[in-house]
């Protein structure tokens, strides 16, 4: 592994300055800094507020990868994602996704009917809070034959880190605007109504108990009863007794048939 060092200082040129940068200026700096630390296949950037649907703000997919990566992903296989969850937490600093991912994460339904679609050996985020609700997280991508970053990349991320984190509080410290009156739904009363509501409903439509819903999404998640039941406070035989509950509700007999379920009446 070696850095770039003319191609690192061109890109901090870029910077020099500028009090302002459009989405796309600033994200095409940040993936030439990127490009002359660590080899990469892609970069998405996602900025995230509460349940609302993320916004797509740079990214370097052809248009086919795009559908699958910010498209498809936005319409509401996010509300699964562990990159979705941990901006929620307002968690910042630079992760591997198996560091965020729950303990049956890639066994579940979820990884198995989205995510393996993505042909994705590894994904390290940049998590940054801007201060107004916002979390944006700056994701690099390793296709599979490309292999996962190395001990040695993965440092240097963690090294720079903190420089990312001081360019987007200064590039893009103020987006929470950009979510008010979205598609994903008008703001009432400081908290997110559209697609949080969206999911409520989907239980309620389905006729399931607010305890259900939560082991549900839990499940759809990745975590495992036992996780569930550590999550939540409650013995892992009541978990499994829910979850048999809720597939006899529902009629249904795999993790599969509820994905789906679930997809089809967000949608």
């Amino acid at each position: 592994m070696s850095v770039d060092v003319e191609g690192l200082f061109a890109a901090f040129g870029e910077l020099v300055g500028k009090p302002a940068m459009t989405d796309s200026e600033f994200g095409e700096t940040f993936r030439r800094i990127m490009q002359a630390l660590v080899r990469f296949d892609h970069i998405v950037v996602f900025a995230y507020s509460g349940a609302d649907r993320p916004i797509d703000l740079y990214s370097t997919f052809d248009r086919n990868d795009h559908v699958v990566f910010v498209a498809l992903y936005q319409v509401g296989p996010y509300l699964l994602d562990p990159f979705y969850h941990t901006a929620r937490e307002q968690r910042g600093g630079v992760f591997r996704m198996r560091e965020l991912a729950p303990d049956r994460f890639f066994s579940s339904e979820y990884y198995r009917t989205y995510y393996v679609k993505t042909g994705l050996a590894e994904e390290v985020g940049f998590f940054v809070t801007t201060g107004d609700g916002t979390t944006v997280a700056l994701s690099l991508m390793r296709r599979e034959e490309s292999g996962p970053f190395s001990t040695a990349e993965f440092a240097l991320l963690r090294k720079v880190e903190p420089l990312v984190a001081a360019m987007v509080r200064q590039y893009w410290a103020k987006l929470a605007h950009r979510f008010e009156g979205a598609a994903s739904g008008e703001r009432a009363g400081g908290k997110a109504t559209g697609l949080s509501l969206a999911t409520d409903a989907v239980w309620q439509g389905l006729k399931l108990s607010a305890r259900e819903a939560a082991i549900v999404e839990l499940v759809l998640q990745g975590h495992s009863s036992e996780s569930i039941g550590l999550k939540l406070g409650i013995a892992t035989g009541t978990v499994k007794v829910h979850r048999r509950n809720v597939y006899r509700k529902l009629g249904i007999s795999s993790q599969t048939q509820l994905l789906s379920i679930y997809l089809k009446s967000l949608i």
